[in-house]
C-alpha cells in the first residue's frame, strides 16, 4: 500500500464520523431537515413557506326541457233512411306544449398568496390563505384552503388554483352594495309561504 493510499484512508477515517458529527450538533449552523442549497429554487415545501395562487375558476351549468304531448277523440255515427242518409260526427282534441331553460355562469378570477399549513404524509402541502380589501365601505373577504402537490408549484413559486385538491375558496363581501343585493323580509317570508 503506497503512501498516498493511506494518507487518504486515514482521512477519510477522520474526517467522516466529523463531519457526520457535525450535521447532528446542537450547536450546528447547519439544519439538515430546512437546508436548502444556494441553486436550489423557490418552491415552497416546509410549513410556513409562502406560496402565491393564480385563481381562474369559471363554472357554467344549463339545463333545458320541452314537453309535447296531443290527444284527440272522435265519435261517429250515420244514420240511413229510405230517402235519405244523414253523418253525425262529435270530436274532441287537445294539445299541450311546454318549454323550460335555466342556466347559471360563474366566473372568479384573482391572485392570492397563502401559507403552507401542514405536510401531510404523503408529501402534499395544506394550504391556507385570507385577503380582505375595504374599497368605500364595502368589505370584501377572499378565503382559499385545500392541498398542494409540490411537483405542481412552478419554479416561480405559483400555482393554478385547477391544480389544488379539496380546495375550498370562498368570496364574500359586506356592504352598502351587499346589503341592497339581500331580499326584504316580507319577500322571503311570502316566498315561504308559496304565495308568489
Amino acid at each position: 500500500m503506497s503512501s498516498k493510499h493511506w494518507l487518504v484512508a486515514c482521512l477519510v477515517c477522520f474526517i467522516g464520523p466529523t463531519a457526520a458529527h457535525a450535521q447532528t450538533a446542537p450547536g450546528s449552523m447547519v439544519n439538515p431537515d430546512s437546508y436548502r442549497g444556494l441553486a436550489a429554487d423557490r418552491r415552497a415545501h416546509l410549513v410556513g413557506d409562502t406560496l402565491t395562487v393564480v385563481v381562474t375558476e369559471t363554472a357554467q351549468a344549463s339545463a333545458s326541457a320541452n314537453t309535447d304531448a296531443s290527444s284527440g277523440v272522435q265519435l261517429g255515427a250515420n244514420t240511413q233512411t229510405y230517402r235519405a242518409s244523414h253523418n253525425y260526427g262529435v270530436g274532441l282534441s287537445g294539445s299541450d306544449a311546454g318549454q323550460g331553460r335555466t342556466s347559471r355562469v360563474g366566473m372568479l378570477q384573482a391572485q392570492l398568496t397563502v401559507r403552507v399549513v401542514d405536510l401531510e404524509g404523503d408529501g402534499m402541502l395544506r394550504i391556507r390563505g385570507e385577503q380582505t380589501v375595504v374599497v368605500n365601505g364595502e368589505k370584501q373577504q377572499f378565503a382559499l384552503t385545500g392541498l398542494v402537490r409540490a411537483e405542481d408549484i412552478s419554479a416561480t413559486n405559483v400555482i393554478v388554483s385547477n391544480r389544488i385538491s379539496e380546495a375550498k375558496i370562498e368570496f364574500t363581501g359586506q356592504g352598502d352594495v351587499s346589503e341592497s343585493q339581500r331580499r326584504s323580509i316580507l319577500y322571503r317570508i311570502t316566498r315561504w309561504l308559496h304565495l308568489i
